[in-house]
Order: structure tokens, then sequence, then C-alpha cells
């Protein structure tokens, strides 16, 4: 009973403190940094995309997606793996453990993918460039 109640209480002090950590301003401190590829694609005149961007673009997003699709597959099997040791009668905290930290590492890695392409389309347009997407994302026409 009191292991329980610990694992209650555990959990009640995980989400207070993930809530505490969230910005109450619903901003997104790295999402209004950078640029998704989408919607420079989506908006290259708008934007001014020269011929040379639109290429070193497309095959950013080329490269990011020959590592991220095998990742997304391999997380896609992790998850299932991790959901069924979850859903036994009795867990086996040191294999749901040992899957969890596999779990995690596939979506850092996966995570890592996309700020890199982000990061990597955001230096090829110029500050004016920049300024323009933001717009376009602030105003919800991604």
């Amino acid at each position: 009973m009191a292991r329980k109640a610990l694992i209650t209480i555990l959990a009640l002090w995980l989400c207070t403190a993930n809530a505490q950590a969230q910005d109450t301003s619903g901003s997104d401190p790295i999402g209004s940094a950078v640029i998704p590829p989408d919607v420079v694609m989506s908006h290259q005149q708008e934007i001014g995309l020269s011929d040379a961007q639109r290429n070193a673009i497309q095959t950013d997003v080329q490269n990011a997606q020959q590592r991220f699709m095998p990742e997304q597959w391999k997380l896609a099997a992790a998850m299932e793996k991790f959901a069924a040791i979850l859903r036994q009668s009795h867990v086996d905290q040191a294999k749901a453990s040992a899957q969890l930290d596999a779990v995690l590492d596939l979506e850092r890695r996966i995570k890592h993918t996309q700020i890199t392409l982000m990061i990597e389309v955001k230096n090829e347009l110029t500050p004016a460039q920049q300024a323009i997407a933001h717009q376009i994302v602030a105003a919800g026409r991604h």
C-alpha cells in the first residue's frame, strides 16, 4: 500500500513539475526560432526563394528523410514492444525501463534530425526571407 501511495505521489509531482516547466503563454521558444521546410517550400515565391536556395533545401530535406524514415520505423517497433511489456499482468520493471530508454533514444534521434533540418533551412535563407517566413508561420498560413 505504501508503495502505491509513493508511486501516486511521484506521478503527481512529475505532472506538477511538468506543468510548471511549460511556458504558460503557449509560445514555443525553439519553434519560433527555426523555420519548417514545408513553410518555405509552400511559399517559395512570397519568400523570394532562388533556384539555388530551393535546390539546397530540397537536398537538405532528402538527406533528412533518409535518416528520419528508418528511425521512424524503429520507433514504431520499439513502441509496440514497450506496450507489450506494459500490458503484462506483472511488469518486469527492468525490461520496461530498458525499453523506455530505447524508445526515448529513438525519439531523441528523430527530434535531432528534425531540428537539424530546420536549422539548415533557416541558414539557407537571408534575414529578410526569414522574417517573411516567420510572418507566414505567425499568421498560421503554413
